[in-house]
């Protein structure tokens, strides 16, 4: 179906970006055969490392003719193997295309070009006292166009929403070439169909991102953090449900649960405060001096004494709140120092069915003698649910994963559930998709596609598969 890179294609890759920026070394390639997805690679042919966006649509526009399958790529962050090129092919890398151009104090806008890393727009932007909330974990390595590319979620999507909720604007090179500007500097825009708001959270499988604009927040004031311990998941739970009904709406509601906090502790080499409760809840409060804050921290500390909760601990001041989310910031590389191997899965339920669901995860680990440690987003109802393989055979987790992760996935959508919350379908997930959206709905995602992509070049095998006549 697709032909490979051939000599000749090489020599116009090198006219478009010149000889330093095609990667053709295997280890060079390497690093951009993979991404965060636990056990999956596949090697390029050749990477690309474009500068800017003519040179971005003059590759699509080769890569379309020549029916060589590209693979767009910004950090190689994702969970789900978005970024994995396993047709072979080229990769897209966008790494050089890095630059904030323009911070718009007058209109509360920034435009930036999709190798920026989150972590860094966010401070450039707090020079201005202006604020752009998304901080998903990988905050100091994942990209902008990533995070468009997988409308990114974060810890704090309780109270800020998710990366859709931001972008205004965006320039984009379709698989065939063109360029297009969608929206812009604006708050409202009721012209014609909202093609941006496809593009946004389609995995690089419609078009290449290559200019953003988002609008920005004022920057908070001020913020205060609380650990809370609870012995029990049923008591956490009633008390995240009464904050969010007693119309306090924190900025970040997150939790672990205790084998969370064990695996933190061996990681971080320090001993954890109520390292014995069964959970954590950790709760950021922020806002101006109108919003009293004093107020809500009061209030929040009563809810959460009156469901049981063992202590709980505040913090004002910078060292003592990073030291207090330093455990929940950390879980991810601990649980791997626990178990290289990890199936990650990120389901999402209604706020109000989280303690079903995690009484649903505690009898399918018992049921497979395999554990789940969870940890997450319980503000948005986001659950990350760890399978970890540790030292059972590879014949054991190759033929009993997939039955735990569709009872997962089949507790989840029986809970009015769906089976990513931030991370995507791509590849992890392609396989299951069938169980959470039906036919029709699958199959006029697979027109748009071919709409876009008529030859099925632009990140193919991802999310579904497609067929070209």
């Amino acid at each position: 179906m697709y032909r490979k890179v051939t000599s000749r294609v090489m020599e116009k890759l090198e006219e478009i970006v010149g000889e330093a920026d095609l990667l053709t070394d295997k280890v060079d390639k390497e690093g951009y055969s993979h991404d965060e997805t636990t056990g999956l690679r596949h090697l390029p042919e050749v990477v690309v490392r474009p500068n800017n966006t003519d040179q971005v649509a003059k590759i699509l526009l080769l890569t379309n003719e020549e029916k060589i399958p590209l693979t767009p790529r910004g950090g190689g962050t994702g969970l789900s193997g978005g970024a994995i090129p396993i047709f072979g092919g080229i990769v897209l890398s966008l790494e050089k295309m890095n630059r904030i151009l323009e911070v718009d104090r007058d209109n509360l806008m920034v435009t930036v070009e999709p190798g920026v890393i989150t972590g860094e727009l966010r401070r450039e932007v707090e020079k201005y006292s202006l604020f752009y909330p998304i901080n998903p974990a990988s905050l100091d390595s994942c990209t902008m166009g990533g995070n468009v590319a997988q409308s990114t979620a974060a810890a704090n999507t309780v109270k800020y929403g998710s990366t859709k909720d931001y972008v205004c604007g965006l320039e984009v090179v379709l698989p065939t070439g063109e360029v297009i500007k969608m929206g812009g500097k604006l708050v409202k825009n009721a012209t014609g169909y909202k093609l941006m708001n496809l593009l946004v959270g389609s995995e690089g499988t419609l078009a290449v991102i290559t200019r953003v604009t988002l609008r920005l927040l004022p920057l908070p004031e001020k913020k205060v953090n609380l650990l809370v311990p609870f012995d029990d998941l049923i008591s956490c739970s009633k008390a995240i449900r009464q904050i969010i009904k007693g119309k306090i709406i924190p900025t970040t509601l997150d939790f672990m649960d205790n084998e969370c906090i064990k695996a933190c502790e061996k990681f971080l080499k320090k001993e954890l405060p109520f390292n014995q409760a069964k959970v954590h809840l950790l709760i950021e409060i922020d806002g101006g001096k109108e919003d009293n804050l004093e107020e809500k921290n009061i209030k929040i500390g009563e809810i959460c004494f009156e469901n049981k909760a063992l202590d709980v601990l505040i913090a004002e001041d910078r060292p003592t709140q990073e030291r207090l989310w330093e455990a929940r910031q950390n879980v991810r590389e601990a649980l791997m120092s626990v178990s290289p191997v990890i199936d990650e899965e990120d389901v999402v339920v209604p706020r109000s069915e989280l303690t079903y669901l995690l009484e649903g995860l505690e009898k399918i680990s018992k049921r497979y003698s395999l554990p789940i440690i969870n940890y997450g987003h319980p503000g948005d109802g986001n659950v990350h649910a760890n399978i970890l393989k540790k030292d059972i055979s590879d014949e054991r987790w190759e033929k009993v994963v997939p039955r735990m992760v569709k009872e997962i996935f089949k507790l989840t959508l029986s809970l009015g559930g769906m089976i990513s919350g931030e991370h995507g379908i791509g590849i992890a997930k392609k396989r299951y998709l069938p169980l959470a959206i039906d036919s029709t709905q699958i199959e006029l995602m697979r027109r748009i596609k071919r709409t876009f992509d008529p030859n099925n070049i632009l990140n193919p095998g991802k999310i579904f598969d497609v067929s070209i006549q």
